[in-house]
C-alpha cells in the first residue's frame, strides 16, 4: 500500500514499468518505455511502434506493424495490421481496418469504423461513421452519423449536418463520390 502521494507515485511507476516490459516482450517497439501509459488490456502484434506519451485506456487491440504517434490516447478500440496513427490523434470505441492513416490531430469518437486502406486527416473528427475501403477526408471536417461507400473523397471543411434540434438523422454517401470543399450535408439525404 501507499501512505502517501510520493509512495503511490512510486507504485504507478512500477506498474507502468511492468506494463511497459509487457509490450515489449509481446513484440512492441517502444521510442521510451517510461512514456508509455496503459491503463487498461492492451494486445500488440510483432513489430508495433509505440511512440512517447501515448495513453491505452480500456481494451485495446493492435495488429502487426502498427504505428502509434506521439501524444495520441486510444481507448477500447481495434486497430489492424500496418495502419498508422499520427501525433496528437485521440480515438475511443472505434474499430479500424488495415493500411490506414490517421491524424495527425485526429478525433474518431465512438461507433467510428474506419474501413481498409482509408485516410483522415488533420483535424477530422468521426462519430458513429463508417468509412468505406480508400475514402479520404484529409482535414478540417466532421463526419458524424455517416455512412460513407468506398473510394469517397471528402473535402476539407465538410459537416455532416446531423441534428435538426430534435433528433439525428443519417447521411449516405455512396462509392466513388467526390464531395467538395466546404460542403455542409444537411442529413436525412443519400448521395
Amino acid at each position: 500500500g501507499a501512505n502517501n502521494r510520493f509512495e503511490q507515485e512510486e507504485l504507478e511507476r512500477v506498474i507502468r514499468n511492468m506494463n511497459a516490459e509487457y509490450l515489449l516482450n509481446a513484440g512492441a517497439i517502444l521510442v521510451d518505455k517510461s512514456r508509455v501509459d496503459i491503463r487498461g488490456d492492451v494486445k500488440v502484434g510483432t513489430d508495433c511502434v509505440i511512440d512517447v506519451n501515448v495513453i491505452f485506456e480500456g481494451n485495446v487491440e493492435l495488429g502487426d506493424n502498427v504505428e502509434i504517434g506521439a501524444n495520441s490516447v486510444i481507448r477500447d478500440t481495434k486497430i489492424d495490421n500496418d495502419t498508422k496513427i499520427l501525433p496528437f490523434s485521440y480515438i475511443v470505441s472505434s474499430d479500424i481496418g488495415k493500411d490506414c492513416s490517421i491524424g495527425p490531430y485526429a478525433r474518431l469518437r465512438e461507433g467510428s469504423t474506419i474501413e481498409n486502406g482509408a485516410k483522415i486527416g488533420n483535424f477530422v473528427e468521426t462519430k458513429k461513421t463508417t468509412i468505406g475501403k480508400s475514402s479520404k477526408a484529409n482535414h478540417f471536417s466532421y463526419l458524424g452519423d455517416a455512412e460513407i461507400g468506398d473510394s469517397v473523397n471528402i473535402g476539407a471543411g465538410t459537416i455532416t449536418c446531423n441534428y435538426d434540434g430534435y433528433k439525428k438523422s443519417k447521411t449516405k454517401i455512396k462509392d466513388n463520390v467526390f464531395i467538395g470543399s466546404n460542403s455542409s450535408l444537411v442529413a436525412p439525404i443519400t448521395i
